[in-house]
């Protein structure tokens, strides 16, 4: 049985690869496995923008209430919203509509359980399992579920998120990317209320525009907004708001590896670093391991994925951990990785600091990185070390970088593509070479 879930949840293309049969089945094996010694569990669910989340909203309610949850739809709201609410609101699950950063076309669900926390693999695998077993109890008359909805709960979130900011924002300037997504309805309002004054683009989704050249994968539009607006700082968040991409006050980009070390360094001096360790994946820039080794600060990796970040930290007990595409966890804040609560950590680091945005991003010296993506057959993403060819390509680079950088070829765990990553000191030998490798992945992995 070919595995649903990947590291996000499980995703695809909405009505197609991600069906409403298939969201109604997740539902009710959702409520069987999350809930199973609650006669009517209490489910929370939120979602993005993106146009197909009615659709599959009402796929995935079905499903529950078949079971006899009791439904609670919080509406546009970001995926750590969810994970707060759920343990606040003492709920028995979250689940959460969302395909992040990707494309319109796309879509996902994601489960939470009762802390707010990410589900392991063995849970999500127990909920494959029981999509297809038999049910032993089907709700009849009284006894199936509900669902209510509480536009509301979102301010419920925003209050918690203002009560973290340890200063007063005003006469500070800050440039926001909302990417037409969940933070939308939130994010101007919790700056300004804070006393910044705010400029915000890409907030006005209508179903079809979520992280349309915007918001934290098109961070371009953040960087001129700054330089128009004269912004100390740039926030830009993606679909469901989980991540964070930052600019500087010159629009110089600061993504989750400048960001993670620049909050490590002032956890650091604060005396808050837990085991005075920074978790971060594989795919992480050499240049922030450097400098966290400059500063004395050891680094934990991971496989890619802030799931995989979190149960490390748990595991480990560490405070702080992330990724390089702006997913950043802070224990001592929340559950999961957010993007407007990094944002505010980011805010409180530079106004502790006295110093400008890019007096702090100088501390992490980011060195020479390709990242290009192979498109591949959706079968092929797994097996590209069986093609002869494609397999000695690889080792012929990996000798070539073995003394100056690194290559790291890893799949996607949510399309089908397999990313290849170079680092190294000449960017256009790197650029050729990572683009040399996709290309005869995508030629002979088509299938």
């Amino acid at each position: 049985m070919a595995r649903i879930f990947g590291t996000d949840g499980v995703r695809g293309i909405a009505n197609t690869e991600l069906s409403c049969d298939l969201a109604f089945k997740l539902g009710r094996a959702g409520a069987m496995v999350l809930a199973k010694n609650h006669s009517r569990p209490r489910i929370l669910i939120g979602r993005d923008t993106r146009i197909s989340g009615d659709m599959l909203e009402s796929a995935l309610v079905a499903g529950l209430c078949s079971m006899g949850a009791d439904v609670t739809c919080a509406g546009i709201i970001p995926t750590p919203g969810v994970s707060y609410l759920v343990k606040k609101l003492d709920m028995d699950a979250g689940i959460v509509i969302s395909a992040s950063h990707n494309p319109v076309q796309y879509n996902g669900i994601k489960f939470f359980d009762a802390n707010g926390l990410k589900l392991p693999d063995e849970l999500e695998d127990e909920i494959q399992i029981a999509m297809d077993a038999k049910m032993d109890y089907i709700p009849t008359g009284i006894d199936v579920g509900t669902c209510t909805r509480d536009d509301s709960l979102k301010e419920i979130y925003r209050a918690f998120l203002a009560a973290q900011c340890q200063h007063d924002l005003s006469g500070l300037t800050i440039a926001l990317d909302c990417a037409n997504g969940a933070s939308s309805p939130i994010a101007k309002d919790l700056f300004t209320g804070l006393g910044a004054k705010v400029h915000v683009i890409s907030n006005t989704p209508n179903g079809k525009n979520i992280n349309d050249h915007c918001g934290s994968t098109h961070p371009d539009q953040l960087q001129q907004l700054v330089k128009d607006t004269g912004a100390d700082i740039g926030l830009s968040f993606d679909g469901d708001a989980d991540r964070l991409i930052a600019c500087d006050e010159t629009g110089t980009l600061m993504d989750g590896d400048v960001v993670m070390g620049i909050l490590a360094i002032h956890l650091k001096q604060q005396g808050k670093l837990a085991k005075n360790t920074l978790v971060a994946t594989i795919m992480s820039n050499l240049g922030l391991i450097q400098a966290m080794e400059q500063h004395g600060i050891q680094v934990a990796k991971t496989g890619v994925g802030d799931r995989y970040v979190m149960e490390e930290m748990l595991r480990s007990g560490y405070c702080i951990g992330g990724e390089q595409s702006g997913h950043v966890i802070m224990l001592d804040r929340s559950n999961t990785g957010d993007g407007m609560q990094t944002g505010l950590a980011l805010v409180d680091a530079l106004l502790t600091s006295g110093k400008k945005a890019s007096e702090l991003s100088k501390q992490i010296t980011i060195l020479p990185q390709v990242l290009v993506n192979a498109h591949v057959g959706p079968t092929m993403k797994n097996r590209y070390m069986e093609d002869a060819e494609v397999a000695a390509l690889i080792r012929e680079i990996e000798a070539e970088y073995k003394h100056s950088g690194r290559l790291l070829v890893r799949t996607s765990g949510t399309e089908h593509l397999i990313r290849v990553m170079i680092e190294g000191p000449d960017l256009a030998a790197m650029d050729r070479r990572a683009h040399e490798l996709a290309d005869l992945m995508e030629k002979n992995l088509s299938e």
